[in-house]
């Protein structure tokens, strides 16, 4: 049976608390919110592109909800999950600069906004990092070093 992207929507949702997201979740439904994270998942499926199972993709269309082709294992929804984390952090940190444009410099120091951005873009770095040794990890995991002693670098 193909994984649903509402599989990994659900972990998504775990690691992070954001009110506007359970929001539209209590407002409007579980296909609205799979519809505004969904870019989020095609982004993350480009980064995880070393995946050992295909992430073939088919986006929601109509009532039907977006399915990947494959079973995914646990592993690869939760690795999906925290690269869909990077890009919602990403958009915090983009709020936060276009907030910068409106307030006055003054008022933007009253408000505390940029010690929040601040730890926002130091915790967005720290996960980009956190992210890319999990990759890297994984790739290692999944390398086929009997090719390597035989000289065979790429498949």
């Amino acid at each position: 049976m193909a994984t649903l992207e509402s599989d990994v929507f659900d972990i998504f949702m775990m690691l992070q608390t954001d009110y506007r997201l359970t929001s539209i979740y209590q407002n409007s439904g579980s296909a609205a919110l799979n519809t505004y994270l969904e870019s989020w998942l095609m982004l993350s499926i480009d980064d995880f592109d070393i995946c050992t199972q295909s992430l073939a993709f088919t986006p929601t269309s109509g009532s039907v909800e977006g399915y990947f082709s494959e079973d995914l294992t646990q592993k690869h929804k939760n690795i999906l999950a925290q690269l869909i984390t990077k890009y919602w952090m990403q958009k915090e940190v983009q709020d936060i600069l276009n907030m910068s444009n409106v307030i006055q410099d003054h008022d933007f120091k009253q408000y505390s906004q940029a010690q929040n951005l601040k730890a926002k873009m130091d915790y967005y770095n720290s996960k980009k990092e956190e992210l890319s040794q999990l990759l890297q990890d994984y790739a290692y995991k999944n390398n086929s070093w009997s090719n390597w002693r035989s000289g065979i670098y790429w498949s």
